[in-house]
């Protein structure tokens, strides 16, 4: 059974940065098709923020005007979201997902980042 557990959420001023971090229990991230995040402001639906293919793709939401940087350690089997410049507007729950099909998709639990001004 795969599992992702999160951490590094919680709360930072406007400006600051942070790393979330998603662990990969019971599979290699590295044969991942796709390792992505996800966040979900309250009352908002869940939106893409970034995203990372196997051969190494990246792709960011315009939204995040390129604050947001994925990318994957192999040797800790991790996937991390560095955010940049925290706006107000980044405050949500943020989700990692790895997907290798449609039978074998996975997501964590949700780590809360919380930017104030």
């Amino acid at each position: 059974q795969v599992q992702l557990v999160e951490s590094g959420g919680g709360l930072v001023q406007a400006g600051g940065s942070l790393t979330l971090s998603c662990a990969t229990v019971g599979a290699r991230i590295f044969s991942a098709a796709l390792v992505a995040w996800y966040r979900q402001a309250p009352g908002k639906q869940r939106e893409l923020v970034a995203s990372r293919t196997r051969d190494g793709t990246l792709n960011s939401a315009d939204s995040v005007n390129g604050r947001f940087t994925i990318s994957r350690d192999d040797a800790q089997n991790t996937a991390l979201l560095q955010i940049d410049s925290l706006k107000l507007e980044d405050t949500a729950v943020y989700y990692c997902r790895t997907f290798w099909s449609d039978e074998h998709d996975y997501w964590g639990q949700g780590t809360q980042v919380t930017v104030s001004s």
